[in-house]
């Protein structure tokens, strides 16, 4: 059985400095005038408040579009004479917590499988998204994914704020989502039926991390709340 093309377009990322494994989050890929970009959280690939410091990525690949269970990882380095390779952006709020890196689809394993978004998949501004609309966070929470067949879990999840506006001035939206950490750089999107391609999904959003406020541990349960960047600033990254 074919696997499912939103899942294909999600890849696990490990993190790494030298051999030495870091972390795990997620990621997706995005497509953009004939580039080909890995997208996920810039915090993945660096956050000087935690000292994380990687100089590679490896993500994982499936290598046949009829056998799931058939995966490769492939590493990506992150400098190159010292110079960082993954594009950030800022906008009038500061800092933008969405990185990409480019890839080379001929450097990749001749055998690889995998879908991408591209700038069709971005919501169109002119569309209403009420509050409380359903969506779907696809990635690896704590790692955790179908290890046989190397493949992402879904969450579900709602707009928790407006989505016409940038929630307290900065580039994202809430989403009201079960979310762990791994889920760094998943894709946030909902279906699209209107699409006339194999990959019917809007991409709504990139997810970054859990909101959280000021309380007492004791008393108060955790929001549960997590911030969504607008994905229209991978217009201005893939440029």
């Amino acid at each position: 059985m074919a696997i499912e093309n939103i899942l294909l377009t999600t890849t696990a990322i490990t993190t790494y400095l030298g051999d030495r494994s870091l972390t795990n989050a997620s990621g997706f890929f995005f497509e953009n005038a004939g580039s080909l970009f890995v997208v996920s959280s810039r915090h993945v690939f660096i956050d000087e408040p935690s000292t994380h410091f990687p100089d590679r990525i490896v993500i994982e690949l499936h290598t046949a579009l009829d056998n799931a269970t058939r995966s490769v990882g492939y590493s990506i380095p992150l400098y190159q004479n010292r110079q960082a390779l993954w594009r950030q952006g800022v906008d009038s709020a500061g800092e933008i917590d969405v990185a990409v890196i480019k890839i080379d689809p001929t450097a990749l394993p001749k055998e690889a499988v995998y879908a991408a978004f591209t700038p069709k998949h971005l919501h169109n501004a002119q569309e209403t998204i009420g509050i409380g609309t359903p969506m779907l966070i696809i990635g690896f929470p704590l790692g955790f994914h179908d290890t046989l067949h190397h493949l992402p879990v879904a969450r579900h999840a709602i707009n928790a704020s407006s989505f016409a506006l940038r929630f307290q001035g900065q580039g994202y939206f809430l989403t009201d989502a079960r979310t762990h950490r791994g889920t760094s750089g998943a894709a946030v999107v909902m279906r699209a039926d209107d699409l006339d391609d194999n990959l019917p999904w809007k991409l709504m959003g990139i997810h970054s991390a859990r909101l959280d406020v000021s309380r007492d541990n004791q008393i108060d349960e955790a929001l549960g709340l997590n911030c969504a960047w607008f994905p229209d600033i991978l217009l201005t990254l893939t440029r």
